[in-house]
């Protein structure tokens, strides 16, 4: 095969004893592989299940000579955690036992390590294990107790230790749960399980005995491509930004993974893993209980920073056209490790909705430090949480994404910009949690509420413009935002308290950095006399223009250009059989005759705390002169995401 630019066969039905890893006498496990790819090489993968935890030994060079696992051409290959059990007695009713072998998990035993961490809240009165069931590909729910196996009772929703509600697809028709309880003894793991009206020996009952299906155990194994894969049932844990964060797939403190055409699936926790080592702290404040968890996190970033933490080393990578669904906590989670990246075209979907626990690290995309990393044209519905910016989301552009179905669609928090977010449609009942200053919102869609509040016990990092290398800290005092061009409809739905539609909460606020200067100094014969206190007196300027305000949404009281109306536009946005999502809506000609214009760089200037400008990962200016559908906007274009809207009824594919 020769020494570089080989290909390594993989086939699971392979009984030899011993393969080489030609096409005509293949290895057997993907592991094998791995162990002798060397850059340039390919690992092909053909059909069938291998039960297996990938650790990659080694990287590619650069760009140009990666080591790279894709599925063969047409085929089917899946990558599980878990391990089929069949040897189910009948102990009570619906109730069965078995006992699984110690041996069977290695040195790594699910059901014996709790989930447990960081901003964890509940259940608090007890503690889940990593341990997962599945009937037929279904993850069911841990139990208590044995009894409540028995017992299998529908949870009452509400907060408190009995928070969780299960979806349908998990309960009989009388709401009862498919519900398993473990005890770990010496030698073997006890699962008692309530498989309901299910014979399990005649249906395919899976555990999960490993934290990964394709995780490096060391750092620093660059350039590795994984792809075509179904991968899924992995127990990794809690991955809060104080953790060492597994997922199910996971580059590990890398750089330049590409991790394309993936079914990602059933993580008890995250899905895809860009994120934190071990070095930098893994749960302190959980485990120690001396500070709180925002501070160790703050020293994390620090931490990093002295030991190589920076664009030559770390991150760039590209998250493409995956499908990640039905996993716990995270679709795609990184803190540090994301940065420079590009996250694209996947379908994120069911993610936190089994609400087994609940913490306040959940969503399909929850990154903290996402430096110059773009989130784009991704379908992101039915999670929790559609994405989570969390701290240092500098440099950050969302943009064409389409959002719908979720609890909650976007959230920004503790960030200073520049961040922008545009061209995405915002279609759930609550739309955005603004939690951050100097973020530009720019041509989206916004069907649902608003919360907005400065957070000034928390000051958190901002960096010299596209590196990791600290300028400063700040806290969030709220505003600096540009809100330019979007479409507002007015929702009757009120899920969040303090919610607001539209941008009338901004009223009162100053509308330029010239007039906020002069107003924190005016109040001093002495320019010099007084200064942090000056400027904690002033609210921070916003800049808000060219909005269409429909069904009522109410409007920023100084703004001058934007279209108001109180008819319903009967706006709709879906997904149809085939997975194509629509929008739907009826729009008047006010909407269209709103003066706008082309907006980039220069116009959107810079905010306020870090001084850096809204413009592209490499320093380029940047103009928002496409829609979200790629296509070219006019010089005075149309308000929202999408350009060539016509008076009356419209019908418009997105993706």
């Amino acid at each position: 095969m020769g020494t570089l630019g080989r290909e390594i066969h993989v086939r699971a039905s392979v009984t030899a004893a011993q393969g080489d890893g030609s096409q005509s006498n293949p290895f057997s496990t993907i592991q094998e592989a791995a162990n002798i790819a060397v850059p340039g090489d390919t690992v092909i993968v053909h059909d069938g299940t291998y039960r297996e935890e990938v650790d990659p030994p080694r990287g590619g060079f650069h760009e140009y000579a990666r080591i790279t696992y894709k599925a063969a051409t047409g085929e089917h290959p899946v990558i599980k955690g878990s391990e089929v059990i069949s040897s189910w007695e009948n102990t009570q009713g619906t109730v069965w036992h078995v006992t699984v072998p110690n041996t069977l998990f290695g040195n790594y035993n699910p059901y014996a390590t709790p989930l447990v961490g960081d901003w964890l809240e509940q259940p608090h009165t007890w503690d889940l294990s990593l341990g997962d069931v599945y009937l037929n590909g279904k993850s069911m729910y841990e139990a208590r107790t044995i009894e409540d196996v028995a017992t299998a009772k529908k949870r009452p929703t509400g907060p408190g230790p009995e928070w969780i509600d299960p979806i349908e697809k998990l309960a009989d028709p009388e709401g009862s749960l498919y519900q398993w309880h473990a005890k770990v003894g010496a030698q073997a793991t006890e699962i008692w399980a309530n498989f309901q009206d299910k014979n399990p020996n005649h249906e395919v009952v899976e555990i999960n005995v490993r934290r990964t299906c394709f995780f490096p155990s060391h750092t620093g194994r660059d350039y590795i491509t994984v792809q075509g894969f179904e991968m899924a049932q992995a127990a990794c844990g809690w991955a809060p930004p104080t953790a060492e964060q597994f997922g199910l797939l996971g580059t590990n403190w890398s750089k330049g993974w590409v991790i394309a055409d993936n079914d990602i699936h059933d993580a008890k926790c995250s899905g895809i893993s860009l994120g934190k080592e071990y070095s930098t702290g893994d749960q302190e404040a959980y485990y120690t209980q001396r500070k709180p968890g925002y501070q160790f996190q703050l020293e994390s970033v620090f931490l990093a920073r002295h030991r190589g933490w920076d664009r030559e080393t770390i991150g760039s990578h590209i998250v493409r056209n995956n499908t990640i669904h039905d996993c716990g906590q995270n679709g795609i989670v990184g803190h540090l490790g994301c940065i420079f990246s590009v996250i694209e075209g996947n379908d994120i979907h069911h993610i936190g909705t089994k609400r087994e626990f609940f913490g306040h690290e959940i969503g399909g995309i929850k990154l903290h430090a996402p430096i110059d990393t773009i989130i784009r044209r991704n379908k992101i519905h039915q999670c929790a949480l559609g994405t989570w910016l969390d701290w240092q989301a500098q440099g950050t552009r969302v943009s064409s994404n389409a959002y719908f179905d979720n609890d909650r669609d976007f959230m920004i928090e503790v960030t200073h910009g520049p961040c922008l977010v545009d061209n995405n449609v915002f279609a759930s009942a609550h739309t955005v949690d603004n939690h951050a200053q100097g973020t530009a919102f720019v041509h989206n869609l916004f069907l649902g509420g608003w919360t907005r509040k400065p957070i000034v016990n928390r000051f958190t990092p901002y960096h010299f413009p596209h590196s990791t290398e600290i300028l400063g800290t700040a806290c969030v005092y709220s505003g600096d935002d540009r809100i330019y061009q979007n479409i507002f409809v007015g929702n009757d739905s009120k899920p969040m308290m303090n919610s607001f539609e539209g941008t009338a909460d901004y009223d009162g606020l100053l509308t330029s950095e010239k007039e906020f200067i002069e107003t924190v100094h005016g109040g001093s014969k002495d320019p010099l006399i007084g200064d942090i206190s000056l400027f904690e007196k002033v609210k921070q300027p916003v800049y808000i223009s060219g909005n269409a305000y429909l069904k009522d949404s109410p409007s920023f009281d100084k703004e001058e250009a934007k279209f108001t109306s109180s008819q319903n536009p009967e706006i709709r946005v879906y997904e149809d059989e085939q997975g194509a999502v629509w929008l739907e809506g009826t729009f008047e000609k006010g909407l269209f005759d709103i003066s706008t214009t082309l907006l980039d760089t220069k116009s959107l200037d810079r905010p306020r705390i870090v001084g850096e400008l809204y413009e592209n990962p490499d320093g380029s200016p940047l103009s928002i002169n496409t829609d979200l559908r790629g296509e070219q906007r006019n010089d005075s274009p149309t308000p929202g995401p999408v350009e060539g809207l016509q008076v009356g009824s419209n019908k418009i594919r997105l993706f």
